[in-house]
């Protein structure tokens, strides 16, 4: 049963007067209970009871740690039908994205236990002491990874679980030994709360200190703008609009302690197909193209925004013949929507429909949109650059590979590039690989980006303005380093050392010694 209150560490409250409702995006309807939106007292409670928790989180083992998110992910689970209802309700997505997404979830809990547990994420160091050493001794020095304290997480609009209150920026910070006060999103107030519980439940369950996790709850910008200023909080996870990423950032920077925020913000995500596979593949390359348009409504950060070819007259006509078959759907909410609408009306001003989907009923219902210009008119009109959240794609027709290169170099950052073509065509535009590298997180060959693996080796990230730091990710295990920082222990006695660090190595972990890998 939901409570519809603010979860702070191990207790509940409701000090606030102003209620706010999740809304069902395909009905418009409401969805109960009230939530109360948090206080300024209940954010504070909040944040102090993190400080407090760090003090002994931040020194729990691995194994420990591990405990916890395999916990959480338990938890989860026996949450059943009661989350997936309430996911289906809150964000419009079908029954099987969620059923895919809350496995993701569960995944990624679990993928960091691991992690943690291996204990060699840490990046230990020791360069042992030579005493004797002319002129001077050298000292016994060692290094490792150290949480940096205290984390605010903001939840995502477009995934309710997987980038929500236990996501990838939550389990990332819990497994770096970091508290996270989390905020939660307005559009699935039911979902966030369900999952939350399962937090704490985790955490009584498994030792946790109290104040480890706590969830807020809020629709505005001052509860979200106070926890990012507060000087207990060490750093900030975000993902949604530049606006909003932006906002955050310059909060950040502006304290008397500036923090780090990593904010995945937006990305048109540009597709190039090469000539010879454009011609060769067109018809089954449309299809793809528009199913990875479509796919959740358009609503994914690596939404393919942006296709670039050297124009075919035979690929235009397939789309103009396929996207009519393209159906759309419920947005997840009523200002994704709007903003949807708003963004292909600007588009219309600088650039041709090339062909529509069809439309659903629906309170928040969306039709897809392809639009077309050429490399003029897309260096022309500023705004043909901006990302336009939602099932839309702009192809630009280039009459040359030297356009095609030119327009690649005026890109600014994305999360992701996609290059079709076959090895020798590949080989060739060697040079447009070179260019799309320093422009991405990710380059891919031959696929679509939408669908984000959760591995080690993932890098969900890229230059400013997809992202404030492009030298991380939010997904993967690489995540873990946004909420920690190198320290350094010269000369301290054995005892005292972080076990990572004992010269005896009681975890069994990989560390560097004198230079050498080894146990």
């Amino acid at each position: 049963m939901l409570s519809g209150k603010n979860i702070i560490g191990f207790e509940t409250s409701s000090e606030g007067t102003v209620g706010i409702q999740a809304i069902n995006p395909a009905t418009g309807e409401p969805l109960g209970p009230l939530f109360f939106k948090a206080t300024h007292s209940e954010l504070e409670k909040a944040v102090i009871k993190a400080s407090e928790a760090f003090k002994t989180y931040r020194n729990f083992s691995g194994n420990k740690k591990a405990e916890f998110l395999e916990a959480i992910a338990t938890e989860i689970e026996a949450l059943g039908d009661t989350l997936l209802e309430r996911y289906v309700a809150e964000s419009g997505l079908p029954t099987g994205r969620a059923q895919g997404e809350r496995g993701r979830t569960l995944s990624q809990l679990r993928l960091f236990a691991g992690y943690i547990k291996e204990g060699s994420w840490v990046n230990a160091i020791i360069d042992t002491p030579q005493p004797d050493r002319q002129p001077l001794p050298k000292p016994d020095i060692r290094a490792m990874e150290r949480p940096l304290g205290p984390v605010g997480v903001f939840g995502a609009s477009n995934f309710p679980l997987a980038f929500s209150v236990a996501g990838g920026d939550t389990v990332s910070a819990l497994a770096a030994g970091c508290p996270v006060v989390y905020k939660a999103h307005p559009s699935h107030l039911g979902t966030s709360e369900l999952v939350g519980t399962a937090i704490i439940e985790a955490a009584k369950k498994t030792g946790m200190p109290d104040g480890v996790f706590s969830l807020i709850i809020d629709d505005g910008v001052e509860i979200g703008q106070a926890l990012v200023k507060h000087p207990q909080i060490k750093a900030i996870g975000f993902t949604g609009s530049y606006r909003g990423g932006k906002a955050i950032f310059d909060t950040a920077a502006l304290r008397p302690e500036p923090i780090p925020v990593y904010a995945e913000m937006g990305s048109i995500n540009p597709v190039f197909i090469l000539p010879k596979t454009l011609k060769e593949k067109g018809e089954a390359l449309t299809k793809a193209y528009l199913g990875s348009v479509t796919m959740g409504v358009g609503q994914f950060c690596t939404n393919p925004g942006l296709m670039v070819v050297q124009k075919d007259d035979t690929f235009i006509e397939n789309l103009k013949k396929e996207t009519p078959k393209a159906s759309g759907g419920i947005m997840l909410n009523r200002g994704i929507q709007a903003a949807y609408e708003k963004g292909i009306e600007q588009f219309s001003l600088g650039a041709e429909i090339l062909s529509t989907g069809t439309q659903p009923e629906g309170f928040t219902a969306a039709k897809p949109m392809i639009f077309s210009t050429d490399y003029a008119g897309f260096t022309e009109n500023e705004h043909l650059k901006e990302e336009v959240f939602g099932p839309s794609s702009l192809v630009v027709n280039c009459q040359s590979k030297e356009e095609i290169l030119k327009l690649a170099n005026e890109l600014s950052g994305h999360l992701t590039a996609s290059v079709f073509g076959t090895e020798e065509e590949l080989t060739a535009y060697a040079d447009l690989l070179q260019i799309l590298e320093q422009k991405v997180g990710r380059l891919i060959i031959n696929a679509f980006p939408t669908g984000v693996e959760v591995t080690h080796a993932m890098v969900h990230g890229g230059p400013f303005p997809a992202t404030t730091n492009s030298r991380s990710t939010s997904v993967g295990t690489l995540a873990i380093h946004r909420f920690t920082r190198p320290v350094c222990f010269q000369d301290m006695p054995d005892s005292l050392l972080p076990d990572e660090l004992k010269t005896a190595n009681p975890l069994n972990i990989w560390r560097k010694v004198d230079g050498e890998i080894r146990k």
